[in-house]
This record gives C-alpha cells, structure tokens and sequence, in this order.
C-alpha cells in the first residue's frame, strides 16, 4: 500500500513506516530497561561515602562514557 503526500510530493510506503516505528519502540523499551536496571545498580550505593566513592571512581572515565552512570547516579539521588 502507498500513500502519496501532498505536502511533500513523496511516497511513504506503509509497510516500511510501521517497520522503522516498530524498530524505533523496540530500541526504546531496551533504552528504558538498561536504564531502570542501571537505576537498579546505582540505588545498592546508599551511603554518602559509597557515592563518593563511586564518582571518584567516573572521575577516571572521559565524560562521553561517564554521563549515563552520573545521570543515572543523580536520578537516584534525586528520588
């Protein structure tokens, strides 16, 4: 089936949209999941020295492969 869009001019199939959709939610269900589970992890560092601890341990790490664990770590902090 193809759909023509007047706006544009071009043809979207529909089956290759609800591909790309489907796809797209499947890589964010994942996304969501490794996040919780790494809430999960980071919730275990209770105490204040454990989570300094734990930045000096990213501290060692570029900010590119730290961020999602310091994110993680102040969405933690925060509940």
């Amino acid at each position: 089936m193809t759909t023509n869009s007047t706006d544009t001019g071009s043809t979207t199939s529909a089956p290759s949209f609800l591909t790309v959709l489907r796809d797209d939610l499947r890589t964010r269900r994942a996304a969501r999941a490794e996040r919780r589970k790494l809430d999960r992890e980071l919730a275990t560092y209770r105490t204040p020295a454990e989570r300094d601890d734990l930045a000096a341990m990213l501290d060692r790490y570029d900010d590119v492969d730290a961020a999602p664990v310091r994110e993680a770590l102040n969405r933690v902090n925060a509940a």
